[in-house]
């Protein structure tokens, strides 16, 4: 763990100019989003002068095994690629959407775009890797095995209590960003000093953080399968009466491997879950269809449950504490936007803090900027969740309307590829 630096050179103005802190800029959390932030921060010519902390409870080798599959846009790998790209990501070239059981059916291909790939399929192990490997050597101080706990939100900065080896300490930081996701959450605290002022607390203390939430009543079985007649390069969706399959392309011999996201009631993926691997792969194939042939394997079998949690604002704690990746949303995995959509974030508060240093300012840019990509990314994929995981046959009759419609109205086709792939970046 590296050692926390003494007091920073000063990017604030005014009364608090000589006031103390550890570092400019904190970040909770070195998962892919936080530490593409740490990374981008440390290269650009305009934040290389900012102390950065990059805290997290474990250790970047504690994810180098770890085999979940991650769907990385053609946006998001432009966004990375001078940082740090996993080279054995698997490129998407085309992305077949149906419905099981019913008309209807559209295909997107990278041709059609004028682009090496659509996305990309990599292992969240690998991802963690490369981008750990190219923040390691800045000056960037990483503290492994530190836990954060609540902030208090000061006039002028963050106060922040860690603890590590047991021992608790408090840092000072002008920014906080909250990369964590479901293992950490920024509630800020009053600031004691002001405690007993009822009317500077307000001034200082945000109120409390409003969300959107939803339980679609699902739970993702996931797990990496393996194909008798693979179509490499091929990623499919299959919508049926209990939820989207998905296969996304993974490599290995042949092409024959594919991340899978099985989306289904609670009640069966607790049945499923204590099926031996044949039997599971049985069902797969008759829940999926005759499309891809046969299942041959599985292995990496785990489940989690599927809800929306989106927080209405970004920024808070007297607008110095961000949220970005899945601490500021964790969406439905239909669409395969929750990394992507978080990357973008991380991206557009690097460009703000680049602009504005770790002021107040740089933050209140960063929420402007992505409010409208945060509003469509996390509409469409609640929407696509809802309309393509109810069972009700008039709902089937549109929905296979819809997949066809897509392919007679290009422009329409194009733009909703164009937001999965790119959002909307200011």
């Amino acid at each position: 763990m590296n050692a926390v630096s003494g007091s920073t050179h000063d990017t604030s103005t005014g009364a608090n100019a000589h006031a103390h802190f550890d570092h400019d800029v904190t970040i909770v959390g070195a998962g892919p989003v936080g530490l593409a932030l740490a990374g981008w921060l440390a290269r650009r010519s305009a934040t290389q002068g900012l102390s950065i902390a990059l805290i997290d409870a474990r250790e970047p080798e504690d994810s180098a095994s770890d085999p979940r599959a991650i769907a990385v846009s053609q946006g998001s790998r432009t966004l990375l690629e001078a940082l740090a790209w996993p080279h054995d990501a698997t490129p998407i070239e085309r992305i077949h959407v149906s419905q099981r059981g019913h008309f209807g059916r559209t295909l997107i291909d990278r041709h059609d775009y004028d682009l090496p790939a659509l996305g990309y399929v990599a292992r969240y192990g690998t991802i963690v890797q490369a981008l750990a490997r190219a923040v390691r050597g800045t000056q960037v101080h990483w503290l492994h095995h530190t836990q954060a706990h609540d902030p208090v939100v000061e006039h002028d900065g963050v106060t922040l209590p860690v603890v590590s080896a047991g021992v608790e300490r408090q840092l000072r930081t002008r920014i906080l960003v909250n990369a964590e996701g479901g293992l950490y959450r920024a509630l800020p605290q009053r600031d004691a000093q002001d405690a007993s002022d009822e009317a500077d607390a307000k001034a200082v203390v945000p109120a409390a953080e409003t969300k959107r939430t939803r339980d679609y009543g699902q739970t993702a079985l996931v797990g990496v399968v393996t194909l008798a007649a693979p179509q490499p390069h091929v990623a499919w969706e299959r919508f049926t009466s209990e939820g989207p399959i998905a296969l996304l392309p993974m490599g290995g011999v042949r092409g024959a491997d594919y991340a899978l996201v099985w989306c289904c009631s609670p009640a069966q993926a607790e049945r499923r879950a204590q099926l031996c691997d044949i039997d599971l792969l049985a069902e797969l194939g008759l829940a999926f269809g005759a499309r891809m042939g046969r299942f041959t394997q599985i292995h990496a079998r785990a489940a989690f449950p599927l809800g929306l949690n989106a927080l209405d604002a970004l920024v808070s704690g007297n607008g110095r504490i961000a949220a970005v990746g899945n601490a500021a949303q964790t969406l439905h995995p239909v669409a395969g936007q929750g990394l992507n959509l978080g990357l973008r974030d991380a991206h557009a508060l690097a460009d703000s803090l680049a602009q504005h240093g770790a002021t107040p300012r740089a933050l209140a840019e960063f929420a402007g900027r992505r409010a409208f990509d945060r509003r469509m990314t996390i509409g469409a994929t609640d929407t696509l969740a809802r309309f393509f995981t109810v069972d009700f046959g008039p709902l089937a009759t549109l929905r296979g309307l819809a997949l066809t419609a897509l392919e007679f109205a290009p422009p329409v086709k194009t733009a909703l590829a164009r937001q999965m792939m790119f959002g909307q970046r200011s």
